[in-house]
């Protein structure tokens, strides 16, 4: 048994369920998974290069809990990777938090990753590329080292100020892209993520995100307004890098967003303008969904009108959709950057009282920043 004066006693089980826990160690209930099994088979090739892999994916690993009373929903070795393809690591030399995907030697979406993270510039909103290296056990592919993200509606938006930094930093991020003649073409809440180290300044476990590092405490997140993050296109894996006075022609049904209306396999059609609606068609559906989400947001639709032409030449440039966003900004009282997104499914009463509740608990926090404790 564990020493239950260092940890809180909701992590420990009772005596019965001890008894089935020991069971299903037995019985291999907890042993790593099949998708797993690559991972552990490279930790000690990523441990000589510098990145450790979590505990669970030690070679001679065995579940922490094993002859304890602890329960494994406060273990941070029982927690499985929601994403096979990717996973976390430690960078050694300075603790800093990685993620590491293996990638296709030599193909588009590393080269591409790779020059657009070379660039140092305010506006770039590409993943951190830390690191690339050859696969230990597969000379087909590269191991891409990423700074570690987490999605960048987790946690969700809460003031009006989120979305509008929120939609700056995409169409800047947007605007730097195209600039390198360089076409995303799968632009989608799924590949786009943020660091969100501001908001968690102890750490969080990099899956259950919502817990602390060690996967025992629940969290929560500082608020954005006064702890900005930095959002990040991540995922260039359909990515076109076009030479000088190249065309941005393209073919191709290709990217989550299949509502883009031009996508064809075989008549030629602008990547830039495709990226310009897929960006649209994302704030449209997260954010505004035509007025029908949230109260607040409705500076958002003029903007969206435009991105979502159905020609494609009727659609801004991302440099032109950027002033366009600089100048609706400046437009809006910054007062309103603090007020709570209220659900449009919300009824009057209650959006009334959580209103109320929200300017509270954002004026204790404004407070809290000028006034120091004796």
């Amino acid at each position: 048994m564990v020493d239950q004066k260092k940890l809180p006693r909701y992590i420990y089980l009772p005596p019965d369920a001890v008894k089935r826990q020991a069971e299903l160690i037995r019985n291999g209930e907890y042993d790593i998974l099949p998708d797993e099994i690559l991972w552990r088979d490279r930790y000690t090739t990523f441990l000589e290069r510098g990145y450790r892999l979590r505990p669970r994916y030690h070679p001679d690993w065995r579940p922490s809990w094993t002859g304890t009373n602890l329960n494994p929903e406060f273990c941070e070795d029982a927690v499985v990777s929601d994403n096979p393809d990717v996973l976390d690591a430690t960078r050694e030399s300075d603790g800093l938090r990685v993620a590491m995907k293996a990638v296709k030697k030599g193909g588009q979406e590393i080269l591409i990753s790779q020059f657009l993270s070379s660039l140092q510039d305010r506006s770039n909103h590409c993943v951190p590329i830390v690191d690339a290296f050859q696969d230990p056990l597969d000379p087909s592919r590269m191991i891409m080292v990423m700074e570690y993200l987490r999605p960048w509606d987790d946690p969700e938006l809460v003031m009006v100020g989120d979305v509008v930094d929120f939609v700056t930093q995409m169409l800047e991020g947007l605007e730097f892209i195209h600039n390198q003649r360089v076409a995303h073409r799968d632009i989608a809440p799924q590949n786009v993520m943020m660091d969100g180290r501001t908001l968690y300044p102890r750490g969080h476990h990099p899956v259950w995100r919502d817990r602390s590092p060690d996967a025992i405490e629940d969290l929560v997140p500082l608020a954005r307004m006064d702890h900005p993050v930095k959002y990040y296109y991540i995922d260039f894996g359909l990515s076109v890098r076009f030479a000088p006075g190249q065309s941005p022609l393209v073919v191709g049904d290709v990217g989550r967003d299949a509502e883009v209306p031009e996508l064809s396999s075989t008549v030629p059609y602008d990547a830039f303008k495709a990226d310009i609606y897929a960006l649209g068609n994302f704030f449209d559906k997260e954010l505004a969904q035509v007025g029908t989400k949230y109260h607040r947001l409705e500076f958002l639709q003029t903007i969206i009108n435009s991105m979502k032409q159905r020609q494609p030449a009727t659609r801004p440039m991302a440099s032109q959709l950027v002033a366009a966003f600089r100048e609706t900004r400046r437009s809006l009282d910054p007062s309103e950057f603090r007020w709570r997104l209220a659900p449009k499914s919300e009824p009057a009463y209650e959006r009334l009282f959580n209103d109320t509740v929200a300017v509270a608990k954002n004026s204790i926090s404004q407070l809290r920043r000028f006034v120091r404790p004796e």
